[in-house]
């Protein structure tokens, strides 16, 4: 629960002349004061729930809203209980004073706004647990830094002049889209990106370059997150307009990007590509079992009565990842079962399928997250990721064979293996519960994708496997930089030639060999994201074991961490190292 500070506003001018505000939620008293200061201090430990900070310097153009967009920021602060500090002096980024925020915002930056120095604290500082949220011009900023533009998304590329857009939400699960209806029109700056974020972010918005004219992206991103290492980022390209910051939609959407970086609330934000809608607004195909019904509005299914079940009637499925977004009302109870023969009887189909369960309270192998009366959820990671009755959470349930895993907001909390001889995972339906009046649980955005192979076992690659690892992001091969058999050979991308330095054999200790002889090799053991990685003779270190795993994804066993394309290069030649395992495609490969 948020608390509610006893503190006094407070104002000073940094001691470069930049002025600097803080303001905080008042309960009794409220006191001015001027301090000459570089940074900011920390506020006391009964400071409000969390404190953000607003950096709007411009080393280029300079946007006329910025000062509403600071008023905007201060107002949702003291409406949702937390405190914010506005700056435009680059040395408030040091590790210390990073240290006392949950979210940074780059509120329509432009340039290069930060030095080196500047630049590693406040890494450093996102990698370690902190938040980014880059609003609009965020985009034109920093172009020289790789890191930001990964942290980011994407860079500014072009816009045409300021009209009328219809804004598609894809995503209305997220904190920051979740007031929206389907789409929503309305004037901005639509910006052009150099890149398609998509790959590598979850998009929550993006335009319909048929509403305005000057688009040119197609498929047109607009408002995205993604996690980074142990933090988090949300970026919109809204926010142009003075006028964007007094429409309450637009400072809704503000508030949950805030929310989310600031780890206030949770959201699925890992990339999504490849599915296949089940239910957007039509039933189409859905059959409902038993008493009780759903109400179908706005794109959103609400549960009535029961105990019954809507299922997708139209097609079984086998391996799949199927995701859906979900919200309680209070203590009420739902599920979602899987795995079941086609039936009219609701009851039969929890007796012969699993339930997912949703359940705000119940034992522990009956509530939210757990496969009902067969396995409970990891508590602790449950805990962590769900977000309470009345906000709405994502469901990821990947079906592979008679293994079940289940993803709450992007953060694994159950992984069953069904036993039970008179069920099977392997072939079923899938069905939404509607359990009895009082129970009100609503449903948006069921989507589906099929896997055209299963992975049983972590390492879909066997013993003795050999040939080159391509990039899926880069198309490029894993590469021994200059055919090198040096100890301490770099490791770097380059065109797939089906050389000797891009042939990798799987070996069953978990090492990568290459040359017959020779390891992929973690330097000097690190664990550090950014820790390079090389080839040297094989040693059977634990920094030269590595984990392939079902998405795709190659972990280094020492560490933990995964191996990376730096900074999403594309490029031949492009360094790889290890870094926090975060599902983009620089970390995904394919074998050849």
């Amino acid at each position: 629960m948020l608390r509610h500070p006893i503190l006094a506003a407070l104002g000073r001018i940094a001691g470069d002349g930049r002025r600097t505000t803080v303001l905080r939620r008042l309960s009794v008293a409220a006191v001015a004061f001027t301090a000459a200061a570089t940074v900011i201090p920390a506020v006391p430990a009964q400071a409000a729930a969390f404190k953000v900070l607003v950096f709007s310097k411009t080393a280029g153009f300079r946007h006329d809203a910025i000062p509403a967009g600071i008023q905007a920021i201060r107002d949702l602060g003291v409406s949702n209980d937390f405190t914010v500090d506005t700056t435009e002096d680059s040395n408030a980024f040091g590790a210390t004073n990073l240290a006392q925020y949950k979210a940074v915002v780059f509120l329509n930056t432009t340039g290069d706004v930060l030095n080196d120095t500047q630049q590693t604290a406040f890494q450093t500082y996102v990698d370690g647990g902190g938040g980014y949220v880059g609003v609009h011009s965020a985009a034109d900023t920093e172009y020289n830094w790789p890191y930001y533009g990964q942290l980011m998304g994407a860079w500014f590329n072009n816009h045409p002049a300021i009209q009328q857009a219809t804004v598609r939400n894809e995503d209305r699960a997220h904190a920051a889209t979740a007031h929206l209806g389907a789409t929503w029109s309305r004037m901005d700056e639509w910006y052009s990106y150099r890149t398609n974020p998509r790959s590598n972010v979850r998009v929550l918005q993006s335009l319909d370059e048929s509403s305005y004219s000057g688009g040119g992206m197609g498929d047109h991103p607009i408002t995205w997150c993604r996690p980074q290492s142990s933090g988090r980022a949300f970026y919109t390209g809204l926010g142009h307009t003075q006028e964007s910051y007094a429409d309450p939609n637009f400072r809704t959407l503000l508030l949950g990007g805030i929310r989310y970086a600031a780890k206030a609330t949770n959201a699925d934000c890992r990339p999504e590509t490849g599915y296949t809608a089940l239910y957007n607004g039509s039933t189409t195909g859905w059959s409902q079992a038993g008493p009780g019904s759903f109400t179908n509005s706005a794109a959103t299914l609400t549960s009535q009565g029961g105990m019954g079940m809507l299922w997708y009637s139209a097609k079984e499925f086998r391996s799949y990842s199927l995701k859906l977004d979900w919200r309680l009302t209070g203590d009420s109870n739902s599920g979602v079962v899987v795995g079941f023969p086609a039936t009219s009887d609701a009851n039969t189909a929890l007796n012969t399928g699993h339930e997912v369960q949703i359940d705000a309270t119940d034992s522990s192998d009956k509530t939210t997250g757990a496969i009902y009366g067969f396995k409970a959820a990891d508590i602790t990671a449950r805990d962590a990721a769900l977000n309470p009755p009345g906000q709405w959470n994502t469901y990821e349930l990947l079906v592979e064979g008679e293994r079940l895993q289940v993803f709450l907001n992007g953060a694994k909390i159950n992984d069953f293996t069904n036993t039970d001889p008179v069920r099977s995972l392997q072939q079923g339906y899938i069905g939404i519960q509607n359990h009895g009046s009082g129970d009100v649980a609503s449903f948006r955005n069921i989507r589906i994708k099929e896997l055209t192979s299963v992975t049983p076992s972590p390492s879909p690659s066997p013993s003795g496997d050999t040939g080159a690892l391509r990039g899926v992001g880069s198309g490029r091969c894993l590469d021994v930089a200059g055919a090198s058999q040096a100890n301490g050979a770099v490791v770097n991308i380059w065109d797939c030639n089906g050389g000797s330095n891009q042939r990798w054999t799987s070996t069953g200790s978990g090492e990568l060999r290459v040359y017959g002889g020779k390891c992929l090799d973690v330097n000097a053991a690190g664990t550090a994201d950014g820790t390079a990685v090389i080839v040297w003779d094989c040693n059977g270190q634990s920094n030269q074991k590595w984990r392939l795993n079902a998405d795709g994804t190659i972990t280094a066993v020492g560490s933990g961490k995964c191996l990376d394309v730096s900074g999403y290069g594309t490029a031949n030649g492009t360094k790889v190292h290890i870094w926090t395992c975060q599902g983009g495609t620089n970390q995904k490969w394919t074998r050849i």
